[in-house]
């Protein structure tokens, strides 16, 4: 019998408490949003999966070295990759790698929206701090603004690795929920007639332009801000592999099998990182509200911005201020839901390309943000 009662000290069922059951029912959720909904899949059934392995309850501080928090476990080990900021840099190779400039380039003041969308960037910032985060978990928390789980993630490796598990739930949640939470902002920030317009297409950018933007936009941008040196470095890298035209092979293998491995490593680690009890506080939940604060602000700013830049354009240049919305981060997913809304209203009022330029110009502008906030709050002395 006292066998039997030290196998039972070691089960599941001895250990479990409500938190494991509460983040056992969240991973689920995931798992049937990423299929049922097809809310961002690749990203949420490694996630949710991960928030299952997290999870599952078991007896901690004796040795069994199976937690993704205890010293010496294979997922542990894993984790490292997400602890030290090794994936983000990594995704963005692969993001470089499959993304096409050449709707920002054809038209470079749309660049502009993807700045104005990092507003709620800096005004969560604010927001955190007057609620008694610190300055670096401020920043940390504010970046979940800019819709982009990569570059959140290494900003909280780099000033606040405690809250990294709350920060990357949040803001990959948000990016997976992008088509629920944008349009409602869209349509009340835009009237009937605005949602219609027509903008001209976008001219012909040709191979130079295309080879040439990854080398400018590396030196502009890491030159202003050198803390998003491994993410817009990989990234300008990642695009010049696809430009080229001479780097085929290592072009697909960034965009595909490397993208593909990390993405599956940093889904599952960042899920199992949930694990109830060290994930499950008010200051976690607080993050995921200010979180969604941040993304609702950095939508509507993009919005209003193409309004504004609308009084100073005429004719075929005034922009559908729905492309605004797609100046936070999460590619393409915003542009798509500014192209499903411009067909809603005119079925052949195709947005998506135009929509594309500030959503590739949120990419860069949240890296920038994320290296501006390093430059003011890292402590180099």
């Amino acid at each position: 019998m006292e066998g039997v009662f030290q196998f039972f000290r070691f089960t599941g069922f001895a250990n479990v408490t409500i938190g494991h059951i509460i983040m056992i029912l969240v991973g689920l959720l995931f798992i049937y949003l990423a299929i049922k909904k097809e809310y961002e899949p690749l990203l949420l059934i490694p996630i949710g999966f991960g928030i299952l392995i997290g999870n599952i309850p078991f007896l901690e501080n004796v040795g069994l070295q199976i937690g993704i928090y205890e010293e010496g476990s294979v997922l542990n080990y894993l984790y490292f990759g997400v602890l030290k900021g090794i994936y983000p840099p990594l995704i963005f190779l692969g993001i470089g790698a499959m993304t096409d400039f050449s709707a920002l380039l054809s038209n470079p003041k749309l660049m502009l929206l993807g700045a104005a969308a990092q507003v709620g960037i800096f005004i969560t910032f604010i927001a955190a701090l007057t609620l008694g985060f610190t300055q670096d978990q401020a920043a940390a928390i504010g970046i979940i603004g800019g819709a982009d789980g990569p570059t959140a993630i290494f900003l909280s490796s780099k000033l606040a690795p405690e809250l990294i598990g709350a920060i990357a739930i949040a803001a990959y949640s948000y990016m997976a929920l992008v088509p629920v939470i944008q349009p409602p902002i869209i349509k009340l920030l835009t009237t009937k007639e605005e949602r219609k317009i027509k903008m001209k297409p976008p001219r012909s950018v040709s191979k130079t332009e295309k080879m040439i933007f990854p080398i400018v936009g590396l030196l502009l941008t890491t030159f202003i801000s050198p803390g998003a040196l491994p993410l817009l470095g990989l990234l300008f890298f990642g695009n010049m592999l696809k430009e080229s035209g001479v780097t085929k092979r290592l072009s697909d293998t960034a965009s595909k099998a490397l993208i593909d491995i990390v993405t599956i490593l940093l889904g599952l680690t960042v899920g199992a990182s949930t694990q109830a009890t060290t994930f499950l506080t008010p200051q976690s939940i607080l993050i995921f509200f200010l979180g969604a604060v941040s993304f609702m602000i950095a939508t509507a700013g993009g919005v209003i911005f193409a309004k504004v830049m609308n009084l100073f354009l005429k004719g075929d240049d005034k922009l559908n201020p729905m492309i605004g919305a797609s100046g936070v981060s999460a590619v393409p997913d915003s542009a798509r839901v500014v192209q499903q809304l411009g067909l809603k209203e005119d079925k052949s009022n195709y947005l998506l390309m135009h929509a594309m330029a500030p959503n590739v110009a949120g990419v860069i502008g949240s890296a920038v943000a994320a290296g501006i906030l390093m430059g003011f709050l890292m402590d180099v002395f």
